[in-house]
């Protein structure tokens, strides 16, 4: 069976309520649950909490502040950093704000250990906030703790439709690729690359039938953690470093910015590049490419003026990481330490 084919029956039996198709067999899926457990008494359990990043960025600049919400598990939270502007959420956060020269109103309701079924009650704690925009990233947890990807999808496609119906705009970062985790030996690791990769693919799916936009995360951070380990992770060898949140907060931000249609020295948005791969797929087959090429964003599209064609709905698949953005990482890094940053 294809990869497109498994994707999109996880896809639909998260929609239809059926069984579905496992991402692998109870019993890899027991030896990669075993491999878990074995890492995290090597690496102990995670302790403490992410840094409280929520505040005003950018009030330098004039306008009514956007609203950015941030839910998801550790990675979204910023687990392990140790100063406020070295999450993701103030990265990104800050990194909005100049490129729509507007300030921005950071809420973040991570969890760390959350896996997709807490993701309904973080959208609770921001149902008031009335985002202009929400950023989720998760799934680790829901691979770790060999929780059904049929029924991880479905919490995830139910959150996406309960923001939209918000009005918010939805930027999804996927399952990122635990088979870059050092605790996890080979040659066992390329299952968890395997369950990883896969539920990624069948998120971006239900994401984008929903009304969103997913970023690939695991193909990000993939091969840059898997080239310098000690600089993109932090001192528990599982959590992202500062430099590795960096990382991922530059891959979401570009796709924040096409939601909310502003850009970085009000540069209009680029057409698809043929030459690079960009294009309009059927979403199954998007879906799968972004699982398997880093950074990349997938959100619905029309051919023909139809959302949907004979092999289903119709996706763009773009590359937007090489497009300029501002350094995420210093323009947090700027806030945080400026007295007009305020809470």
């Amino acid at each position: 069976m294809t990869k497109a084919r498994v994707a999109r029956r996880i896809a639909m039996a998260a929609a239809y309520g059926g069984g579905g198709l496992g991402l692998l067999s109870a019993g890899a899926f027991g030896v990669v649950r075993a491999e878990a457990a074995l890492a995290r008494r090597t690496i102990g359990e995670p302790t403490g909490s992410p840094p409280d990043a929520d505040m005003l960025y950018g009030s330098n600049h004039p306008g009514e502040p956007l609203r950015l919400a941030l839910l998801g598990d550790s990675s979204a939270g910023g687990l392990g950093v140790g100063h406020p502007h070295q999450t993701p959420g103030a990265m990104l956060a800050a990194g909005l704000a100049e490129c729509a020269d507007r300030p921005v109103r950071l809420v973040c309701v991570a969890e760390v250990g959350a896996r997709s079924s807490d993701l309904p009650g973080q959208v609770d704690a921001v149902e008031d906030l009335r985002p202009d925009v929400a950023v989720v990233m998760i799934g680790a947890n829901d691979v770790t703790h060999r929780v059904r990807p049929p029924t991880a999808v479905r919490h995830l496609d139910h959150v996406v439709r309960r923001l939209r119906d918000l009005e918010a705009e939805v930027v999804v970062g996927t399952c990122p690729d635990l088979g870059t985790v050092e605790p996890v030996p080979q040659p066992l690791r390329w299952i968890a690359r395997r369950a990883s990769r896969q539920l990624a693919a069948a998120q971006t799916i239900v994401v984008v039938e929903a009304g969103g936009r997913s970023v690939s995360l695991g193909d990000i951070l993939g091969p840059e953690f898997a080239a310098s380990p000690k600089e993109m992770f932090g001192p528990d060898r599982f959590h992202p470093s500062v430099a590795g949140y960096a990382s991922a907060a530059a891959a979401l931000l570009p796709s924040v910015c096409a939601a909310l249609d502003v850009w970085f020295g009000g540069v209009p948005e680029e057409l698809p590049d043929l030459d690079r791969g960009e294009g309009v797929r059927p979403i199954a087959l998007a879906a799968v490419e972004a699982a398997d090429e880093p950074g990349t964003e997938v959100a619905g599209a029309q051919v023909g003026g139809r959302n949907r064609g004979p092999r289903g709905r119709w996706a763009l698949l773009r590359h937007r990481r090489t497009q300029p953005a501002p350094d995420v990482e210093a323009s947090a890094a700027d806030e945080g330490s400026a007295p007009t940053a305020r809470r």
